[in-house]
């Protein structure tokens, strides 16, 4: 009787567990899937796709040291950012190639961290990370922040070059 016992209890435990890396691996999938889904916005230059992927009432930043040496950080609007896109000239090609993804849930909270390399018209222009903070607003992860950090200074795109 109490092997029985002992025997239920560790099945019990291994489904619920098996089930929490299930779900684990699932959000990771749904929340990487909305970051590729926003820089495919980027790069077809589809403000309509990129809308999809914001929450209503998103921040969005941008840091980088000015040619003084100093930091600066400069906040943009959602409309601001969807009318760039929108407005952007279709002989302008944007890439951003996401270097690696650092994807971190608990619960309804999100946080990805990108590297990446930026190229405008096939020329490298600079590099940095972009960080997410997303929410899962009742089934639909939705990016609420987004900071991207810009340099040109020890990028590995410029250090090939050489």
């Amino acid at each position: 009787m109490l092997k029985c016992i002992t025997f239920l209890l560790i099945l019990v435990f291994s489904t619920a567990i098996i089930a929490q890396n299930k779900n684990a691996d699932t959000d990771s999938k749904e929340v990487k899937k909305v970051i590729e889904t926003f820089f495919d916005g980027l790069h077809k230059g589809d403000s309509t796709i990129i809308k999809t992927t914001l929450h209503k009432d998103v921040k969005i930043q941008t840091t980088s040291t000015n040619k003084k040496g100093l930091h600066i950080l400069k906040s943009d609007s959602k409309e601001h950012l969807l009318t760039s896109i929108a407005n952007k000239k279709p002989e302008h090609v944007y890439l951003e190639k996401l270097l690696s993804f650092d994807i971190k849930i608990d619960g309804n909270l999100a946080s990805v961290w990108t590297p990446y390399e930026f190229y405008f018209n096939g020329n490298f222009s600079h590099c940095g990370a972009n960080s997410f903070q997303l929410f899962n607003n009742n089934g639909k992860w939705e990016i609420t922040y987004l900071i991207d950090m810009r340099r040109r200074e020890s990028c590995k795109a410029l250090q090939e070059k050489k």
